[in-house]
């Protein structure tokens, strides 16, 4: 990724934090509602815990005023017991709840995995042409893991700390108000304290998770193309544009700490401070046998409980900031919207004759710089038509539009005389095949590359696809025929042993309209032979529509469409181009030329 693009990504993402908390907060609870009672569930334990934990120190007074200073021996065993007997109950609960509310976390972050993958792939190719890949990868794992915590124990067990504080409180003030007023003064202190780490720690974790997408985005770009990386000796200069994302990550993560560790001091003193103030006037009064020692001893454990949960809070709070910021781009991703849409009643298709129309058409990627201006066109069923044009001429976007991968800015296409937009992009797919130049193939075996999984089709299906790509041959010289395992992106085969799999998937559709985008300009003479007569073949009974480079290719099609520049300059069958002398003949001139000074 380009500095300036990064760039242009990160502030992007550092937008995102001018949301509120509470509105991204209302949104993650939304998660919790399919299994409100297994919450319901572990905040009712969690109350248990919680009173559990505050009631032991209120049996100090107990114990010592009373039965120590009377040599109450018995009723000190039944205190001890008692003290006992919370501590085996709350660790039992405790397993209990922890248990529960991580299979509550589990399920959770499946779900929400679930449904921002499908997003992903509901979305239209113009949201990828302009959202790095590593982005996205980030979005679906790092960024949803980091909410298993606020799913499972965090929100549960901030609950429990804010009960164990009020349980404290009510204690303290039952016990002795006066006490309890002396021993809670260092609040307003912790307050503004508080105040200020949430401010810069949700500050420094929103950059972070920024910091994290961009080193994923980076990673995944220069891994991909690490043999451009390699045969330009960019090793160097590549190291060092990774090296400074990931020393900012590092900085950023120094300062997030260096707020931890500031804060926590700060907490512990606080609470040193006010153990300080409970022995100073508690103290006084245990001279003057206002209180007793036991009450003493009480308010100082209840003093070191009150400062756990906080310290716990300030933990929960980290872990719910890094939620926030993570959720910020989960949202966000979810709120964007599909450009192009099915319309509420569309046409229903079962299966397309083949009769293309285009009317009037316009269309551009960004604000009307057009790459189509004015297309009119038809293509009849079971027709053969080629497109030829210079690089940017509009070849590929033509076929885009057809598969209704992006709409149309102004005009109509229409295919069997309806309007693609009127039906469902599905059912308009499943009739097209494509053969693209780019081949793409998935980690697997070349069976599943072929049929991707679909159940409609048969192994007899694939087979009968493999004998027309005449793929057949190289088939049967693997070890594992048709079940022969493929690496990611197809690295272990050649480019046109990766385009014949890819010709026999379209084929394995079994579609009405078939499209070869540059289908042979990557592939040897014998592979471009075997692909030529499988199109022969197949093309027959199909609207065929060929993109090509090699103008050899398409002498016998019906009809060939130059383009220039976006709009159609000529059309006619081979011959009649020729015979015009126009920009076909002038590209048939140049090209001939050019492979004769090759050869």
């Amino acid at each position: 990724m380009s500095a300036a693009k990064w760039k242009k990504h990160r502030i992007e993402e550092e937008a995102l934090g001018k949301q509120l908390d509470s509105k991204l907060f209302k949104r993650l609870i939304v998660y919790f509602k399919p299994y409100k009672w297994y919450v319901f569930l572990a905040v009712l334990l969690t109350v248990v815990i919680s009173a559990l934990a505050a009631v032991r120190p209120r049996l100090t007074p107990i114990a010592i005023d009373d039965k120590i200073a009377n040599n109450d021996f018995g009723g000190l065993q039944i205190i001890v017991l008692i003290l006992l007997g919370t501590l085996i109950i709350q660790g039992a609960i405790q397993y209990g709840m922890a248990y529960l509310t991580s299979w509550i976390g589990q399920k959770i972050i499946f779900d929400m995995r679930q449904k921002v993958y499908k997003h992903i792939l509901s979305l239209n190719l113009k949201f990828f042409d302009n959202t790095p890949i590593g982005r996205l990868v980030t979005r679906v794992t790092s960024d949803i893991e980091v909410l298993y915590e606020v799913f499972s124990s965090g929100l549960v067990t901030a609950f429990g700390d804010i009960l164990t504080i009020v349980w404290i409180l009510y204690f303290m003030f039952s016990l002795d108000y006066e006490l309890a007023l002396i021993t809670l003064s260092v609040l307003p202190v912790l307050v503004i304290a508080t105040s200020i780490f949430r401010k810069k720690v949700r500050e420094s974790y929103r950059k972070i998770r920024v910091l994290v997408a961009s080193m994923n985005s980076y990673i995944q770009e220069h891994i991909s193309g690490i043999s451009v990386v390699q045969y330009f000796v960019r090793e160097k200069k590549t190291k060092e544009e990774f090296a400074k994302i990931n020393q900012a990550h590092t900085n950023e993560n120094k300062k997030s700490i260096t707020y931890y560790a500031t804060f926590f001091p700060v907490i512990e003193l606080l609470g040193a401070i006010s153990v300080g103030l409970v022995i100073w006037y508690g103290g006084g009064e245990v001279i003057q046998k206002s209180i007793s020692v036991g009450v003493i001893i009480s308010f100082i454990q209840y003093t070191e409980m009150f400062f756990r949960p906080i310290r716990d809070l300030s933990e929960k709070y980290n872990i719910l900031q890094t939620a926030m910021a993570s959720s910020e781009r989960i949202f966000d991703l979810l709120d964007t919207k599909p450009q192009v849409v099915d319309i509420k009643n569309p046409v229903e298709l079962k299966s397309l004759k083949g009769n293309i129309e285009f009317k009037n058409v316009w269309f551009d990627y960004n604000n009307e710089d057009y790459v189509l201006k004015n297309i009119n066109l038809k293509i009849k069923e079971g027709e053969r038509v080629a497109f030829v044009g210079a690089t940017g001429a509009g070849k590929s976007t033509i076929i885009n539009l057809i598969s209704r991968f992006y709409d149309v800015a102004k005009g109509e296409i229409l295919i069997d005389g309806v309007d693609v937009r009127n039906y469902r992009q599905q059912d308009l797919r499943k009739n097209i095949g494509v053969v693209l130049q780019d081949v793409f193939l998935f980690s697997g075996d070349i069976g599943k590359n072929i049929s991707l999984g679909h159940e409609e089709i048969s192994d007899e299906v694939i087979y009968e696809a493999v004998k027309n790509t005449g793929l057949n041959n190289f088939i049967q010289s693997l070890p594992e025929k048709i079940n022969h395992p493929v690496n990611e992106r197809g690295t272990t085969l050649s480019v046109g042993q990766k385009q014949l799999i890819s010709f026999a998937r379209a084929l394995a559709y079994n579609p009405k309209v078939l499209i070869l985008d540059e289908a042979t300009s990557s592939v040897d003479t014998e592979t471009e032979i075997l692909i030529q007569e499988a199109i022969q073949k197949l093309i027959a009974g199909r609207t065929s529509i060929i993109i090509a480079h090699r103008l050899s290719t398409i002498q016998s099609c019906d009809n060939i469409i130059v383009l220039h520049k976006g709009e159609v300059k000529e059309s006619g069958t081979h011959q009649e181009l020729i015979e015009k002398g126009g920009l076909y003949y002038k590209l048939y001139q140049l090209q001939y030329k050019n492979e004769n000074i090759i050869h």
